[in-house]
């Protein structure tokens, strides 16, 4: 299975989700392209659309290999085994840890003001990205999210390896994923075009769903008011 872009994966996951819409949902999407996905799923469902903003914590001697991840209010997830073989000390950790605070700090600034969440109490919480390789990130997301609390949390992805989806499975009452390929080395190697997504276009994409929530808040049921 390849997708054409991010809005046609999202649009594919928002149908598959769809047995959701009746509920009280609320999509919660990891930056940068994770969004993209989120919002067309937001849009098939007819639900809020927000950030959760984890960061992968990397390797000390491979940036690009991620060692764990963190969440926006510190949840650290850390894959215990990789930290070790990578020599990876406790004084490196809280260094990286809060270099990549302040990076989440930053991208919340610019997405959401650094306001508060709203409750998510009675909520099912929906976590969306645009795949995941090793699932660090999105199990930092999950753990924060567990924590907000709400009535359920489901993990939704378009594509992902085995492994990683047997990672998720404790951290969500749910995940949903479209294609699990036998073979994988990357999630973009399943889109067509995977053009790296920007923080202008991300806060865009919120500004577009924030102003359709508050049309539907005006709306009367009959006029097409969320579900």
């Amino acid at each position: 299975m390849i997708f054409r872009d991010r809005q046609e994966a999202g649009r594919r996951l928002g149908n598959a989700l769809l047995p959701y819409r009746a509920e009280n949902v609320y999509v919660l999407a990891i930056p940068r392209g994770g969004v993209v996905v989120g919002a067309a799923v937001a849009g098939v469902l007819g639900v809020p659309l927000d950030v959760i903003v984890p960061r992968k914590l990397r390797s000390p001697y491979n940036p690009e290999l991620a060692i764990g991840a963190v969440a926006h209010d510190g949840t650290v997830y850390l894959d215990p085994s990789l930290a070790e073989s990578m020599g990876v000390d406790e004084t490196y950790l809280q260094q990286e840890v809060q270099y990549q605070r302040q990076e989440i700090a930053r991208r919340l600034a610019a997405y959401r003001g650094g306001g508060e969440y709203p409750s998510m109490d009675g909520r099912t919480a929906i976590v969306v990205d645009d795949g995941i390789a090793t699932g660090s990130t999105m199990i930092a997301a999950l753990r924060a999210v567990r924590k907000m609390p709400s009535k359920q949390v489901v993990t939704a992805i378009p594509v992902a390896p085995a492994e990683g989806l047997h990672r998720l499975q404790p951290e969500a009452d749910q995940v949903v994923c479209l294609y699990a390929p036998p073979v994988f080395y990357a999630v973009g190697q399943f889109y067509e075009d995977f053009t790296q997504t920007t923080d202008e276009e991300v806060m865009a994409l919120l500004r577009e769903a924030a102003e359709r929530g508050r049309g539907a808040a005006t709306q009367t049921p009959s006029e097409g008011a969320y579900p």
